[in-house]
C-alpha cells in the first residue's frame, strides 16, 4: 500500500539535528503505532537554520533504514523546511494528518522559536494547513534521557489527532530534562520576552587571520508566571500556541489612525 493512501493517520516526522540524532529516533519510537510514519530529515545537523530554504543548488534525497523496516525514512541534503516541502510534494503527494518535529536536543523556548530549525519545520507544515508540533528537550547531551519526552510527545500527538484543529495549528512544546514522575504537569502558556546577550569570541588561525565563535548568555526579562520560561523553571512541560501571522495589530491600529492622511 502506498503511504499516501494509508488507512491510518499519516504522521510526518522531521527535525533539525539530523537523521541519526537520538531525539528523532526517540520521537519515532514514541508514536509509530499511532499511524503510518514517514521520516524526512536532514542528512546532517541544521540547528539554527530558522526558516531557510535551498534555492541555489539542487536537493537530493536518499532512502535510509534507521528506524526499522516498518518506518519509511529519507535523508535530504536540504534544510528542515526543505524536508517538509519534499515530503509533501515528492513522497506523499498529499498533506499528512500531522507533522511533528524533534525531539530537539536543547530548548526552543522564548526567542529561540525565531532561530530554531525544529520549529521552522513545524511552522512550514502549519503554513500549508497541516497540524504541527515542535518538541524540544532541555538537554543538549548526545546521551540525554528521552524517556519523559517520549511520554509527553505521545500524549500530545494523541490529543492533536483526536481534536478539530484550526487551519494553521502550531504548538511549541518544551520538556524539562527530569524524570517523568517529577514533572509538575503541562502548562499552556505564552512565549517569554527573553533574548541572548551575544558576543563574538575572536581568535586567530595558524596564519594569523581572525575567526569568530558566537557566544552569549540567555537573559529572561519577563518575570511573569504565565510564560514558557517560568513553566520550565518550575518543572512544567510548556506548550505555546504559535501564530504564523507576525502582524503587530496594536501598532497597525495606531498607524491607521496617525498616518491615514500622510500621503
Amino acid at each position: 500500500m502506498s503511504i499516501a493512501k494509508a488507512d491510518k493517520p499519516i504522521i510526518l516526522v522531521t527535525n533539525d539535528d539530523g537523521v541519526t540524532a537520538p531525539g528523532i529516533r526517540n520521537l519515532v519510537e514514541s508514536i509509530k503505532d499511532l499511524g503510518t510514519v514517514l521520516v524526512v530529515s536532514p542528512d546532517k545537523p541544521q540547528s539554527g537554520m530558522g526558516h531557510a530554504i535551498t534555492i541555489g543548488q539542487p536537493l537530493r534525497m536518499q532512502r535510509v533504514h534507521n528506524f526499522g523496516d516498518d518506518v519509511e525514512a529519507w535523508q535530504t541534503t536540504g534544510t528542515p523546511v526543505d524536508c517538509v516541502k519534499l515530503a509533501v510534494d515528492k513522497l506523499l503527494h498529499r498533506k499528512p494528518d500531522i507533522c511533528i518535529s524533534g525531539i530537539n536536543h536543547g530548548p526552543n523556548h522564548s526567542i529561540n522559536v525565531i532561530y530554531s530549525g525544529t520549529m521552522s519545520a513545524a511552522m512550514e507544515a502549519a503554513i500549508e494547513g497541516i497540524p504541527s508540533v515542535g518538541f524540544s528537550l532541555l538537554d543538549h547531551g548526545i546521551d540525554a534521557d528521552f524517556s519523559a519526552a517520549q511520554k509527553v510527545a505521545r500524549k500530545i500527538v494523541q490529543l492533536v489527532l483526536g481534536m478539530e484543529t484550526e487551519k494553521h495549528f502550531l504548538l511549541n512544546v518544551n520538556i524539562p530534562a527530569i524524570p517523568h514522575e517529577m514533572l509538575a504537569g503541562m502548562k499552556v502558556c505564552r512565549q517569554a520576552y527573553a533574548k541572548y546577550d551575544e558576543n563574538f569570541d575572536e581568535r586567530k588561525d595558524p596564519r594569523g587571520s581572525s575567526y569568530y565563535w558566537l557566544t552569549g548568555e540567555f537573559i529572561n526579562m519577563d518575570e511573569k508566571t504565565d510564560t514558557d520560561v517560568w513553566a520550565l523553571e518550575n518543572n512544567y512541560v510548556s506548550v505555546v500556541p504559535v501564530s504564523i501571522d507576525f502582524t503587530n495589530y496594536k501598532l497597525k491600529n495606531q498607524l491607521d489612525e496617525q498616518w491615514q492622511e500622510t500621503l
